[in-house]
């Protein structure tokens, strides 16, 4: 059942009855929460009032519940702002809250009737006070309170009459409110929605019904309510209803007729008469709802003050008014509950309420309250400790070690409590063992130790007393020799002190005397004993070899005596070695030895440790980290030419020795290795010019130079020639005596490239070279084969690099920097041409040498652009090459761009290309447009390709200007064309036609785009050839080698990605050379392209080019070759 408090948007109205039932409740219910009411009072336009209202708490569980209005509907909790506050606190000495609302500079519209109401649960009170607003010469323009609901814009004030919002609701179709609330500044549209659906009823009650019912009645538990309705028309049947049911006349419910007043009197109310009631007149029906309360309940007898014990039964009983009424257990104000593991259990027999606590523990001990919604009731309850009396005391012990210690004690209660030893609390562990039974403790430890020895007590809980006892553990003493060698032995070395700690027990403390021979030890001296609790110690400052020998130590105390010999040996390092000889010298090692030392110091010598150090510094760096048994050792990792010295140090179980004096210096050095990579590079008529690599390893000793030999063929090297052209020779492939190489260069040549002149034409020679430093010559490298002296003509041959096949590209302004390798000898003849014409040498610069031509261009133009065509002669030979360059620039801006068409909010635009394209495509254009008032211009396309254009979404009654740039690769024209005329977005659009176009035909034959290009592969590297096609349909790509479709053969890969065809061929040998060829079919036709592919490489090629034949000459053997395989075919 829906309480009073919870329906916020009722407005309430007490039943009427009887003057005296009127009185009655005036006192009973009207002023049951109130102890001050706001009242009525009047400000000044622009002045400041307050509005008091005061609830007592003292009866109240939490915080009331208080509403302020304006009129009967007006809920000033969501106005509050600037002009309205509304505040509330808390006095916690008088139980007293206390409700503010402040109205801040008041307006004339404020005055009126205002009202607050306070609701607590099934409690509610109510008080209307007026407010009187009066005028003031300074006041301020008035503000309605209600302002949030209504719509006002300053500018128009004075010219747009006031919109009330409700009439607005009330006549709109409901898919509208959101947009009313919004247009009005409706925050709290769910409120609005729910009033105005009530005030629709109101509406419609008010065919049959002058005067409708209240929204709600309220009446106490056995009163009378009077509901009243009037007629417009007094003959109209009437009929009332309860929850749906028709109510006929009975002494609970009487009718009565007054003129057109009908009025139905409910007597005795009760709780099952709280529902929702409605009276209908023809088919008009009025409605309300009853909400009856129920009386207070009051503390018949109240609860008493109790004391007990801990662990009594407490019984905390009252009596209330009504049976099985609804209370509430406190505990120090913290409520208790009755839930099933609770302590505490609450029980009720009719008007008898009892809280029982089975067992009182010493926290039960507060104040408890018991409240009902008419009173309460508090008592204090006291839980005390019973009087505690020790029936068995604890009882002082002597144990020996290890036996048991047991102490039993016995008091008057059954309580927990806690052991003690020297004042320190002992827990339960596996060695001490805690027991309880009823009223008897007991504490026993298994094996005493001599820790276990003190003062114990045992202290109960919640009382103020201790058992004492003590506890004495003896001990006989004893010498614990465990950590001593074997025959009880210590060593120690001669100037160490020796500090020996022997660990001693015995309860009490024994005596500890030490002696050697006949003489006692005293406790002062260079021997010394020191004697400690738990340990006795033998000092000897600096040990001399003559302290070792036999010591005696003697335990006594009370409980008997032990004694024990101890020896003591003292030992020294050995004596340092020898200083060590150097046998031997490498390039980064050496070879030395040393004697063993003449004293080892009395224990064997286990091994030695090295170190070196460089001559000029005094750091010693050690060799071994491991012992070396043997007196030889090799160091290595030193560094050529650097002076070294070396020592050694003697180890034994004692430590290292000192180290020897140091050997005499010595410095390691090494020839370097041979030459490496010894080759021709070139030979003429008179002259061979060989080149080579530096030697792998030069060493410390540097490189001084090369020593270059030769030796004419005739001398008997012809016999057992090396045929393997791909490994190099240390060794001769001949006998040759030393006298029969003539050397070359008579002084060193610090060169990797030596020409050996004067030699004659048509000779053989074999050539060999020596690197040399200071620690002499290397061992030489020989070129495996005899060269021939004579110069061969090698054809021009034009080695054109890759991205030269192509329009080479490059923008205005940067550099163009070409170089062209290409072969032929002797003495070829470089020549360029431009499109035909000779090249003017003012602006393009080349540069030719020997073996490439560089052509030269600081900051290119535009009228660089063009083919270059190269030649390169040799004799009667040439060979030739063409270069496209173009160099571009930005391009010119579109000519005249003309408006087409304008309707609804699009503009068609239309131009034509740039007359300058910058030397390169035409990529896209980029149109702007401008606000003719502000002319600011904004990007509405980028790289737009075609010539026309329609722009959309184009703000209506605006007038715009477009502009645009061309773009080519290099970027966006520097300047735009823009239209003449302004094109004007009308209001009133027109209908587009949209122009028809005719389908394009996108159809197409094949079409290579970009063709083969013949292609040198190197045997044993992938090779590729590459083109790129188009056509529409897309068309099938068939690959070819010498007219044979290459078909499922795993040596071939092909790939096609966006028209460019790939034939991948894996490890090419010589065999896979020949005329490939790329065919593209679709059903408009075919296309071909092919190319040649010459793979040069194999072991015969390697073998002429290591033989120093130059790369032309092998060429032309390698065409020779091929052509002798065609014919023999």
């Amino acid at each position: 059942m829906s309480k009073p408090a919870e329906r916020k948007d009722s407005v309430w109205s007490l039943g009427e009855g009887a003057p005296e039932e009127t009185e009655k409740r005036d006192d009973s219910q009207r002023s049951t929460l109130f102890i001050e009411k706001p009242q009525s009072g009047s400000v000044s336009v622009g002045g400041n009032i307050t509005f008091i209202a005061k609830v007592e708490a003292k009866d109240l569980l939490r915080k009331p519940n208080v509403k302020w209005f304006k009129g009967k509907w007006m809920d000033l909790a969501s106005k509050a702002g600037k002009h309205l506050q509304l505040k509330e606190s808390f006095e916690r000495h008088t139980k007293i809250h206390t409700f503010e609302m402040h109205i801040i500079q008041a307006k004339e519209n404020y005055a009126g009737n205002y009202r607050c109401e306070v609701s607590y649960k099934d409690k509610f009170d109510s008080c209307s006070f007026d407010l009187e607003v009066t005028e003031s010469s300074q006041a301020a323009p008035s503000i309605d309170i209600r302002s949030a609901f209504k719509r006002r814009e300053i500018k128009q004030q004075e010219e747009e009459p006031e919109v009330d919002v409700w009439e607005l609701l009330k006549n709109a179709n409901p898919s509208e409110y959101e947009k009313i609330a919004f247009q009005y500044g409706i925050t709290d549209l769910r409120g609005m929605l729910k009033r105005l659906k009530r005030m629709r009823r109101e509406v419609k009650k008010s065919a049959a019904f002058a005067k409708g019912l209240d929204p709600a009645y309220q009446v106490d538990k056995g009163g009378k309510v009077r509901f009243m309705v009037e007629l417009a028309d007094p003959t109209v049947e009437l009929k009332w209803y309860k929850n749906g049911q028709e109510i006929r006349p009975s002494a609970k419910y009487i009718f009565e007729h007054k003129g057109n007043q009908r009025i139905l009197f409910i007597n005795n109310c009760t709780m099952t008469d709280d529902a929702r009631y409605y009276v209908t007149a023809g088919d008009e029906k009025c409605s309300t709802e009853l909400f009856v309360r129920d009386p207070p309940i009051l503390v018949t007898k109240g609860l008493e003050d109790t004391s007990t014990y801990v662990g009594e039964r407490v019984e905390l009983s009252c009596e209330v008014s009504e049976d099985d009424a609804n209370v509430k257990w406190f505990k120090n104000g913290v409520e208790l509950t009755n839930e099933p593991k609770s302590r505490y259990r609450i029980k009720v027999e009719g008007k008898k309420h009892t809280l029982i606590i089975e067992e009182a523990a010493k926290n039960d001990s507060a104040t408890y309250s018991v409240m009902t919604t008419g009173g309460q009731s508090e008592a204090k309850l006291s839980v005390d400790l019973r009087p505690l009396k020790i029936s068995l005391a604890l009882e002082d012990q002597t144990v020996r070690l290890g036996q048991e210690i047991h102490l039993k004690c016995e008091i008057s209660e059954n309580v927990e409590g806690k052991w003690y030893k020297n004042g320190q609390l002992i827990e339960a562990s596996d060695r001490v063992k805690l027991y309880h039974k009823g009223r008897i403790h007991r504490f026993v430890i298994a094996s005493a130790a001599v820790d276990d020895e003190g003062e114990y007590m045992f202290v109960p809980d919640a009382y103020n007393i201790n058992i004492p006892c003590k506890v004495h553990v003896v001990d006989p003493p004893k010498l614990h020799l465990d950590g001593l060698g074997e025959g009880n032995t210590v060593t120690v070395v001669a100037g160490n002190k020796l500090r020996l700690e022997i660990p001693i027990t015995g309860e009490p403390t024994p005596k500890v005397m030490w002696s050697k021979g006949d003489k006692w030890i005293t406790d002062s001296g260079r021997i010394r004993a020191e004697t400690y609790p738990d340990s006795s110690c033998l000092v000897i400052d600096a040990a001399e070899r003559e302290d070792s020998g036999p010591f005696r130590i003697t335990l006594k105390n009370e409980a008997g005596e032990d004694t024990a010999l101890i020896n003591i040996k003292v030992v020294d390092v050995p004596d340092p070695p020898e200083a060590p000889n150097v046998t031997e010298v490498g390039e980064d090692w050496c070879i030395m030895t040393w004697d063993p030392p003449a004293n080892d110091g009395g224990s064997p010598i286990l091994g030695y440790f090295i170190e070196r150090k460089k001559k000029q510094s005094s750091r010693w760096m050690r060799l071994n980290f491991e012992l070396c048994k043997e007196t030889t050792f090799e160091p290595k990792k030193m560094i050529e030419g650097v002076a070294y010295e070396v020592r050694v140090f003697a180890v034994n179980a004692v430590g290292i020795s000192k180290p020897s004096m140091p050997s005499k210096s010595f410095v390691p050095l090494a020839v370097t290795s041979p030459p490496t990579l010894l080759t021709v590079d070139s030979v003429t008529d008179t002259s061979v010019t060989m080149k080579w690599r530096p030697p792998d390893h030069i060493g410390a000793a540097g490189l001084d130079g090369y020593v270059v030999e030769y030796c004419f063929e005739g001398n008997g090297f012809s016999q057992g020639i090396s045929t393997d052209l791909s490994e190099e020779l240390l060794e001769p492939p001949f006998n040759l005596e030393a006298d029969e190489w003539i050397v070359a260069n008579p002084e060193l040549t610090d060169k990797t490239k030596f020409t050996i002149n004067g030699l004659p034409t048509g000779s053989k020679i074999l050539v060999r070279v020596k690197a040399v430093n200071a620690a002499g010559e290397s061992e030489p490298r020989y070129h495996p084969q005899p060269i021939l002296v004579k110069e061969v003509v090698e054809p021009p041959k034009i080695r054109l690099p890759r991205h030269l096949k192509q329009t080479y590209t490059r923008r205005v302004g940067e550099t163009v920097n070409l170089v062209i390798p290409f072969q032929g000898r002797p003495r070829a003849k470089v020549s360029w041409q431009k499109n035909g014409s000779p090249i003017d040498k003012n602006q393009i610069n080349i540069r030719n040498t020997e073996n490439d031509t560089i052509i030269f261009i600081r900051k290119a133009e535009r009228s660089h652009s063009g083919e270059y065509d190269m030649k390169v002669e040799v004799e009667n030979l040439e060979d030739k090459a063409t270069i496209d360059i173009q160099i571009v620039d930005r391009p010119g801006p579109p000519e005249i761009v003309t408006i087409e068409d304008v309707w609804g909010e699009n503009v068609n635009l239309s131009w034509k290309p740039p007359k300058d394209d910058g030397n390169a495509a035409i990529t896209g254009y980029t149109i702007q447009k401008a606000d003719k008032k502000s002319m600011e211009w904004f990007t509405v396309m980028e790289h737009y390709h075609r010539t026309c254009a329609t722009i959309n979404e184009l703000v209506i009654g605006n007038e715009y200007y477009f502009r645009i740039f061309a773009e080519n690769m290099c970027g966006l024209s520097e300047d735009a064309t823009m239209t003449k005329e302004s094109a004007l977005i009308a209001k009133d659009g027109k209908v587009y036609k949209y122009p028809v176009y005719d389908d394009f035909d996108f159809s197409e034959r094949p079409l290579f785009t970009q063709p083969l290009v013949n292609t040198f592969a190197v045997a044993g590297y992938n090779a590729t050839l590459n083109c790129s096609v188009r056509g529409n349909p897309k068309p099938k790509i068939t690959w070819l080698k010498n007219k044979v479709v290459i078909m499922n053969d795993p040596k071939y890969r092909m790939f096609s990605n966006q028209g460019v065809c790939t034939l991948e061929i894996r490890k090419p040998s010589p065999y896979d050379g020949g005329t490939y060829t790329c065919r593209a079919v679709n059903e408009l036709g075919e296309a071909e392209v092919d190319c040649k592919l010459e793979v040069k490489g194999g072991l015969s090629f390697f073998r002429l080019l290591m033989d120093g034949v130059p790369p032309h000459i092998i060429d032309s053997y390698m065409r020779e070759v091929q052509a002798n395989k065609t014919e023999g075919k």
